[in-house]
C-alpha cells in the first residue's frame, strides 16, 4: 500500500516538472522564437547580451517561468532578465548583445 502512494507522488512530480518545462520552453519560443540556446536577453536596466538558456536547467540563474534573475554582464549588477526575439532588434542592437556575453556555464 505504501509503495502504491510512493510511485503515485513520484508520478504526479514527474507530471508537475515535465509541465513547468513545456511552459517554459513555449515562453521561451513566443519571446525568442528559439527553443533553447544561445539567447538575446534584456535585463531590467535595458542592458542587451546574450546567455544560454536551457529550458528545465539553470546553473547560473533563478528561473522564474520565462524570466530569469541573473548577473547582467554589462551593469555588472543581478536583474531580472527576458529573452528577446533576435529579428526584432535593430542591428546595432544584435551587434551589441553579440558583444557581451554572460559566463559560459550552462
Amino acid at each position: 500500500m505504501r509503495l502504491a502512494k510512493k510511485a503515485s507522488v513520484r508520478r504526479r512530480a514527474g507530471i508537475i516538472a515535465a509541465v513547468g518545462v513545456v511552459v517554459e520552453t513555449a515562453g521561451l519560443w513566443l519571446q525568442s522564437r528559439r527553443l533553447a540556446g544561445e539567447v538575446v536577453v534584456r535585463c531590467s536596466r535595458g542592458h542587451l547580451f546574450t546567455t544560454i538558456w536551457i529550458p528545465g536547467a539553470s546553473v547560473k540563474s533563478l528561473r522564474l517561468v520565462w524570466r530569469r534573475f541573473q548577473r547582467c554582464p554589462v551593469g555588472g549588477h543581478w536583474s531580472l532578465v527576458t529573452p528577446l526575439d533576435e529579428s526584432k532588434l535593430t542591428e546595432d542592437e544584435r551587434r551589441i548583445a553579440h558583444e557581451h556575453h554572460d559566463i559560459r556555464l550552462p
